[in-house]
């Protein structure tokens, strides 16, 4: 299997027992599939190769959760998905020219920010203002072509509000769903997925059905409280590895 080529045995088993890991805490969560699974893949293949695997599995996810993300979700999603829609090109084209090694160091950067950001007090159910949405939506897009993580300007933007978790949870899906479709197109539109990426994306995909099933699971049984907490040492533990994996 060509798409394998350059990839030892333990790199697969580890990229493997990753995405089930990942796509289980996105299922109980909404939210960490590519903050936990960025880091992992980026050891494997190069940084452009994993985020736009990433992003293919997370797009193809997000297809299975439509109804939950138009049952439950906020409108905000429509609003933040269309300023990602128009930063994710700029930073996938970022993400292309630098080296490889940088790109690492602002992948764990990105996990370390969606950490501290979610110790931030809430603020009830007051809405975020423009100017915050704004800079939410084109920040996660340019995070979404730059370390394929929407994540640290989205999840404090949900949790910091005091809403229903089912409501965060299927706003989040719903926002990172628009950015990996995005991240998807802007890969094909400046030239740089390939075939191994896409093949090594739909390899990985039934990994990700399971993970996310199993985490669902969980999501189901816990409340509001334990759910925040839960949400809370995920972000903790993927930063602390992200950092970790540099040295």
């Amino acid at each position: 299997m060509e798409f394998l080529e350059g990839i030892s045995a333990l790199q697969i088993a580890v990229a493997v027992a990753a995405t089930l890991g990942a796509a289980g805490v996105r299922g109980v969560t909404g939210f960490g599939f590519g903050i936990v699974l960025v880091p992992v893949l980026a050891l494997a293949i190069s940084p452009v190769e994993a985020v736009l695997a990433i992003n293919i599995m997370a797009g193809l996810l997000a297809l299975t959760d439509v109804r939950l993300v138009l049952r439950e979700a906020e409108r905000s999603v429509l609003i933040l998905g269309a300023l990602i829609v128009a930063g994710t090109l700029p930073g996938l084209l970022l993400l292309y020219a630098m080296p490889p090694a940088f790109a690492r160091v602002l992948i764990a950067l990105a996990a370390l920010i969606a950490f501290f950001a979610i110790l931030l007090p809430q603020r009830g159910l007051v809405q975020h203002s423009a100017a915050i949405t704004t800079a939410t939506g084109l920040s996660a897009g340019l995070l979404t072509g730059l370390v394929g993580m929407p994540g640290p300007p989205v999840i404090p933007y949900y949790m910091s509000r005091d809403i229903p978790k089912a409501t965060a949870k299927a706003s989040m899906i719903g926002v990172f769903g628009i950015a990996a479709i995005a991240g998807v197109g802007s890969g094909v539109a400046i030239g740089v997925l390939n075939a191994r990426t896409l093949t090594f994306g739909l390899a990985l995909f039934p990994f990700v059905l399971l993970g996310n099933w199993l985490g669902s699971l969980v999501f189901g049984s816990v409340s509001d409280r334990v759910w925040r907490l839960i949400v809370g040492l995920v972000l903790g533990g993927a930063a602390v590895a992200a950092v970790l994996r540099l040295f």
